[in-house]
C-alpha cells in the first residue's frame, strides 16, 4: 500500500471518529452512587430501618469534589451522560493516536546525519 493511500485511509478513519463524537449527545464527568441508610428503628427496638435508595452525583468543580443529590429518574439520565463521556474519552484518545500517525506520514522530518567513524 502506498504512503498516500494509507494516509488517506487514516484521514477517513479520523473523519468517522469525529462524526461519532458529533452524535454522542450530552456528556458529564463524574460518578453516580446509590446510597441507603440503615438505622435503628425507633418503633421496634433491636430492628433496623432502611432509608433510600438515594442517588448522588460526584464530580470535580474547580479542583474540588462536588456532590449533588439526584432523583431516581435524574440518576438514569445522568448515568447515560457519564457513559457517553467515557466513550468520548476513548474516541478522543484514538483520535490523538491517529493524529500522530497522520502527521508522521504526511510531514517530512529532520534529516538524520550519518555517524562519522
Amino acid at each position: 500500500m502506498e504512503k498516500d493511500e494509507k494516509s488517506e485511509q487514516m484521514k477517513k478513519r479520523y473523519a468517522r471518529l469525529a462524526a461519532r463524537v458529533a452524535k454522542l449527545g450530552p456528556v458529564l464527568q463524574g460518578t453516580i452512587t446509590e446510597r441507603t441508610i440503615e438505622r435503628a428503628d425507633p418503633k421496634e427496638p433491636g430492628k433496623k430501618k432502611i432509608y433510600g435508595p438515594y442517588f448522588q452525583w460526584t464530580f470535580k468543580k474547580e479542583g474540588k469534589t462536588a456532590t449533588v443529590n439526584l432523583s431516581a429518574s435524574q440518576a438514569k439520565v445522568y448515568q447515560r451522560a457519564i457513559d457517553r463521556h467515557r466513550k468520548l474519552e476513548e474516541i478522543t484518545q484514538e483520535m490523538r493516536d491517529l493524529s500522530l500517525e497522520i502527521l508522521e506520514a504526511t510531514t517530512k522530518g529532520v534529516t538524520k546525519r550519518k555517524a562519522n567513524r
